[in-house]
């Protein structure tokens, strides 16, 4: 919802500073609770809570025609009309909310670094990572350490066999997993620390390496990284921030290019991909982690939601973006009728594929291993 409000903020500011008339800025959708009027626009607070909205004048084909309007300052009103604006104009406002989910994302990743963000030893940029610990990055699907219930994020404190055991100092990411190759054959022992709302936690899970997870050996099935915390001065922060929106970008732009190409040609997993309920168990899960935590959660969606948005698809901003070139182009508005047409179909396909996304959130989570 916060995202969305973003988004829909920067249409209002680039409309604004454009002397484009907005008629109303909402919270939620209607019916309407209250709202207020503050010069030209109203401000409203509804009732159906997703997201936000703005009205602005003339983008969804309202009347400009000067022989309908009443006055000489609603002749005025005219000018401010989006239709009537040049297409450069019109093609700012439509990428304001892309260019402010962009905007929302790097903020947030900046401030992340200033309070302090989790971030490899590995790391070349700026500033030193600070107190590297063995971090869990990730755990496979129906893995034995799966099985066994690690998590990502887990650390890891000691690793042992029933013949061996790993001295502390070599505890790193390497160390883990040579050991674990040296001992493939033998059940491993991981005591990790795991922090939950409250605390932090010590647990214990013993797993097999099996074949078939890695090529060339037998694994249990776990990433593993030295991961510490990175802390920057404000603009340093800023700067790392922008290197990691852009990286955040070229990856979910790559992911989701993948996942179009998957749909035309028949291959696409869709039960990889989060919808709305899926985003909505991460956040709750995401939140007991910590704010920097939550605030790199909510940095991937503002991008992810740009992307998206870009997208030249009618109903998006991406598509509407498309009449317009192709009306500054052919120097010929596009037949409302062949519009409202295609935004009409192409949302009922985006609300289709939401309904099949959400039917395997709601698998995950009552099944997470499906």
């Amino acid at each position: 919802m916060l995202l969305i409000l973003v988004h829909e903020f920067g249409h209002f500011v680039v409309a604004k500073a454009f002397k484009i008339r907005v008629d109303e800025f909402g919270i939620f959708f209607p019916p309407r609770l209250l709202g207020f009027k503050w010069g030209e626009t109203e401000y409203t607070l509804n009732s159906i809570p997703l997201g936000g909205f703005v009205k602005i004048f003339g983008e969804n084909g309202e009347d400009s025609d000067t022989e309908t309007e009443k006055n000489i300052e609603a002749k005025k009103d005219v000018r401010r009309n989006f239709s009537q604006k040049s297409r450069w104009i019109q093609a700012a406002v439509l990428v304001a909310g892309v260019f402010f989910n962009m905007l929302f994302a790097w903020l947030a990743v900046s401030a992340g670094y200033v309070v302090g963000m989790q971030t490899s030893a590995s790391h070349r940029g700026f500033g030193v990572v600070e107190h590297p610990q063995t971090m869990i990055t990730q755990v496979s699907p129906e893995s034995p350490a799966s099985k066994a219930g690690v998590e990502s994020n887990d650390i890891v404190q000691t690793v042992e066999t029933a013949t061996a055991s790993l001295a502390t100092n070599q505890v790193t990411a390497d160390g883990v997993q040579q050991f674990i190759q040296a001992h493939q054959d033998e059940s491993v022992m991981l005591l990790v620390s795991r922090k939950t709302a409250t605390t932090t936690e010590q647990r214990v899970f013993l797993a097999k390496p099996v074949a078939g997870i890695a090529p060339d050996h037998k694994a249990i099935g776990i990433g593993l990284d030295d991961v510490g915390i990175l802390r920057l001065s404000p603009p340093l922060a800023l700067a790392e921030g922008a290197i990691l929106t852009e990286s955040m970008t070229v990856e979910l732009a790559s992911g989701l290019g993948g996942l179009v190409t998957g749909l035309f040609h028949g291959t696409a997993n869709l039960g990889e991909v989060s919808g709305p309920i899926g985003i909505v168990s991460m956040g709750a899960s995401t939140e007991s982690k910590g704010f920097v935590a939550t605030l790199t959660l909510l940095a991937l969606i503002s991008v992810d939601l740009a992307i998206i948005n870009l997208l030249p698809i009618p109903g998006l901003d991406g598509g509407r973006l498309l009449f317009v070139i192709i009306e500054g182009v052919t120097r010929r508005p596009i037949s409302e009728k062949f519009a409202t047409r295609a935004t009409i179909i192409s949302i009922a396909l985006l609300i289709s594929l939401v309904i099949i996304i959400s039917f395997h959130d709601v698998l995950h989570l009552i099944h997470p291993a499906v």
